[in-house]
């Protein structure tokens, strides 16, 4: 069936729509063309029976696309009819008998045409009395059934193609979608931590300052400079992520990650909350992902701190093992529950942030049963590079 398109005139010939009609008129002037052009020896003209038949067994060609089988059939009755009468010129009516079974071969099922196919040189071999002329004829009728045959796998793998680019197509715009959602997602938990964080440590540093303001200035101004710090970051990290979400180009800068940790527990200090920082075993390179999901989670669990723990110490300490990084925020508040609530939205992406890259997330009382709230994270590390051996 591969052989086909090594004969790309040929197959536009037999298979282009219009040509039906080119081919009844062009195959019915090549088998007339010797009834006009040759003289017979007796010197009298060829007997009308000829060139009936030979139209007969031509012009059919013009509906083989609609009726294969029939056209096939009719174009075999007039080419074996040829003969009736002495006075016609000598010639096989092949070329019509040729493109009809081309046609049978290319369009009909295999209960149909290998019935035809083997009937026609069955026929061929017991009706014509050379032996080199009916070789040739069965010859010539295997090429054409051959050549239907490779038209037929040719449409089929056309077919098969073109189906599985259209799914292919599906399956891809389908995974655009789903990647766009989970971007989507994940800019809608980045925009909740942010303006989370950002307006419980404003709300907070308001609070504060007209307490203070007419007993320590400097602290009142303190508070309101690190709202108006608070606020502009805010802002910067808000058109960060709508700058994604309008797919526009330009200088993006970097998320987060887990060493911009340090400057995040100052800023919750001047909040009002006493925070400790302290790291355990060597750090190591984290995935881009889970460094920014150690921030997030980090910033989310000191935020809830903030707003809903009334405490005034909290602990973050970052132990590096073997198989990942361990992450623990405990605070001395009154903290409550022992899992993650299903309606919190804050706890509820901690542990989506720290599943997205393979890790874990819980909170609850704290472990060591001193009163206040714990959250624990644990996220993979990057795998160690492995040196070329000297």
């Amino acid at each position: 069936m591969s052989a086909l398109p090594v004969f790309p005139p040929l197959r536009r010939l037999m298979d282009s729509s219009w040509s039906d009609a080119g081919l009844a008129t062009v195959a019915t002037a090549a088998q007339i063309s010797p009834l006009l052009f040759l003289h017979s020896d007796s010197g009298r003209p060829w007997h009308w029976w000829g060139y009936v038949a030979a139209a007969g067994a031509s012009l059919p060609l013009a509906a083989r696309r609609r009726a294969p089988l029939a056209v096939l059939l009719v174009c075999a009755a007039f080419s074996s009819l040829y003969d009736l009468t002495d006075l016609v010129a000598p010639q096989p009516l092949w070329y019509a008998l040729l493109i009809a079974l081309y046609g049978v071969a290319s369009d009909c099922p295999s209960r149909v045409r290998i019935p035809v196919f083997l009937g026609m040189c069955a026929g061929g071999l017991a009706t014509v009395g050379s032996p080199d002329t009916a070789t040739r004829g069965v010859v010539l009728y295997v090429a054409a059934y051959a050549l239907g045959r490779a038209s037929a796998g040719s449409r089929a793998q056309a077919a098969v193609l073109a189906e599985r680019a259209v799914r292919l197509e599906s399956e891809r715009r389908a995974a655009e979608e789903r990647a766009a959602e989970r971007e989507r997602a994940r800019i809608a938990r980045d925009m909740h931590d942010v303006l989370a964080h950002s307006i419980s440590l404003m709300v907070v540093q308001a609070e504060a300052g007209p307490v203070v303001l007419d007993t320590a200035p400097a602290r009142a101004a303190a508070a309101f400079g690190a709202i108006a710090g608070t606020g502009r970051e805010a802002l910067d990290q808000l058109r960060r992520m709508l700058a994604v979400l309008r797919d526009e180009e330009g200088t993006r800068a970097p998320q987060p990650t887990v060493h911009d940790l340090p400057e995040l527990t100052r800023k919750v200090a001047r909040a009002g909350v006493e925070v400790r920082c302290t790291t355990e075993g060597e750090p190591r390179p984290l995935p881009a992902d889970c460094g920014v999901a150690a921030y997030r989670i980090v910033q989310e669990a000191l935020t809830n701190v903030v707003k809903h723990a009334r405490a005034d110490r909290a602990e973050v300490r970052l132990s590096w093992r073997d198989n990942g990084l361990e992450i623990l925020v405990a605070d001395n508040g009154r903290g409550a529950g022992t899992n993650l609530p299903s309606g919190e939205n804050g706890l509820i992406g901690i542990r989506e942030r720290a599943a997205a890259c393979g890790g874990t997330a819980t909170a609850g009382p704290r472990a060591d049963r001193l009163p206040g709230f714990e959250v624990r994270a644990r996220l993979p590390v990057a795998a160690p590079e492995i040196g070329a051996a000297s």
